[in-house]
C-alpha cells in the first residue's frame, strides 16, 4: 500500500447498465457457462429473468447480431460510452453498429422500465460501488507504470459490474480516460461471487490488467517501426500459447500484461499472492514463459533506475533475446 493520493476513480455508469442488461437477454450467459461454468450474482441472475422474455426486442437482436459475428465487447461498450445519457443520442454512429440500434436501445430502456429495476436494485449497486472505492484508496498505479509506458495522463476509472459479462473484464480507452469495466471474483457452482472488497489481488489483478493493456498496445502503435524488426525474433512460447494469440504483438502484450500484475501483487500485496496469480496464468493459459518474462521485466527495472535505459523502447532490442535466455533458467 502506499500514503501517496489514489489514482483510480471509482464509479457507476447508467450505460454500462444498460448495456449489461441488454447483455442478459441474449445468448451470452449461456455461453459464458458453457466456457467455464461459474457462480454469477444475485442481481445478474434476476437481471436475467426479468429480461429474457424480451430476447426478440430489436435492441437485443442487434446485440445478438455483433455477438454473434464476433465483435467484441469492448468495441459494443467503447460505443454505449460514447452515447449520451439519458437521451443516448450519437455523435456519429460507427458504420459496423445495426442502423438505429441506439433509438432501439433507447424504446429498451423504456419498454422494460429498466429505471425502476435499476433503482429497486440500487442497493447492491451502491454496495459494489463503495466496496470498489474502499479497496482503491491509496492505490496509485501510474508511478508503477511509467517506466514501462511513461507518464499516464489519462484518468484511470474503474466501473464494478455485477450484472453482464460475469467473467470478463472490458477495457475501454475513451476521451482522456482508461476505463476497466470489472466483475467481482467468480465463484464456483451455487455459490455468490466474493465481494469486491474481500480479494484485493482481483480486483487490483483486473484493473492493472486493462489499463496496462491499452497502454502497452499505445506503445506497440507508437514505436511500430522500431518494433517491426525486433518483431522478426520468435518469442519463447509454447503451440498452445501461439495458437491463442498468433502474432508477436499479441504474444509481448499478453506476457507483458501478465508480468507487470504478478510484479504488483509481488510489492504491493505479497509474493505469496503473485506467485498463486503466476501459476494460475500458467495452467489457463498456456504462460509457460510468464516466470521468465517476470525476470526479464524485474532486469529491465533495476537496469531502469540506474539509468542504463531511459525507457522500455530502448530495452526492446535485447528482449527476445534475454527472454529466451530466462525461459530457459528461471522457474517460478
Amino acid at each position: 500500500m502506499t500514503n501517496q493520493p489514489q489514482d483510480v476513480t471509482v464509479r457507476l455508469d447508467d450505460r454500462i447498465r444498460l448495456m449489461s442488461a441488454v447483455l442478459a437477454a441474449t445468448d451470452w450467459p449461456l455461453k459464458s457457462q458453457e466456457r467455464q461454468p461459474h457462480g454469477t450474482h444475485a442481481h445478474s441472475r434476476a437481471t436475467r429473468k426479468r429480461l429474457e422474455p424480451l430476447k426478440n426486442h430489436p435492441a437485443v437482436q442487434g446485440m445478438q447480431g455483433l455477438l454473434d459475428q464476433g465483435a467484441p465487447l469492448e468495441a459494443i461498450f467503447t460505443f454505449a460510452l460514447q452515447l449520451s445519457w439519458p437521451n443516448l443520442d450519437a455523435a456519429e454512429m460507427p458504420r459496423w453498429v445495426p442502423s438505429g440500434w441506439n433509438e432501439q436501445l433507447k424504446d429498451f430502456y423504456r419498454t422494460t422500465e429498466l429505471d425502476k429495476w435499476l433503482k429497486d436494485e440500487d442497493s447492491v449497486w451502491q454496495n459494489s460501488l463503495k466496496e470498489s472505492q474502499q479497496m482503491f484508496k491509496g492505490i496509485t498505479f501510474k508511478p508503477f507504470l511509467k517506466p514501462f509506458v511513461g507518464d499516464v495522463a489519462e484518468t484511470l476509472i474503474f466501473i464494478p459490474n455485477i450484472s453482464f459479462p460475469t467473467d470478463q473484464e472490458i477495457g475501454v480507452r475513451l476521451a482522456g480516460e482508461l476505463i476497466c469495466i470489472a466483475p467481482p471474483r467468480l465463484a464456483w457452482g451455487d455459490s455468490p461471487p466474493w465481494p469486491f472488497d474481500e480479494d484485493p489481488a482481483h480486483i487490483y489483478r483486473s484493473a492493472l490488467s486493462q489499463y496496462g493493456r491499452m497502454l502497452i498496445m499505445h506503445f506497440m502503435r507508437t514505436n511500430a517501426e522500431i518494433i517491426a524488426p525486433i518483431a522478426e525474433a520468435p518469442l519463447p512460447v509454447s503451440d498452445q500459447f501461439k495458437s491463442r494469440y498468433p502474432t508477436w504483438q499479441e504474444q509481448f502484450t499478453t506476457l507483458f500484461v501478465a508480468a507487470a500484475c504478478a510484479l504488483y501483487l509481488e510489492t504491493h500485496l505479497s509474493k505469496a499472492e503473485a506467485n498463486a496469480y503466476v501459476l494460475m496464468e500458467r495452467k489457463t493459459q498456456g504462460m509457460a514463459a510468464l516466470p521468465g518474462m517476470i525476470s526479464v521485466m524485474r532486469r529491465y527495472l533495476n537496469e531502469y533506475e540506474s539509468g542504463r535505459y531511459s525507457g522500455l523502447i530502448d530495452f526492446m532490442p535485447v528482449f527476445p533475446k534475454q527472454l529466451r535466455v530466462a525461459n530457459r533458467i528461471v522457474t517460478l
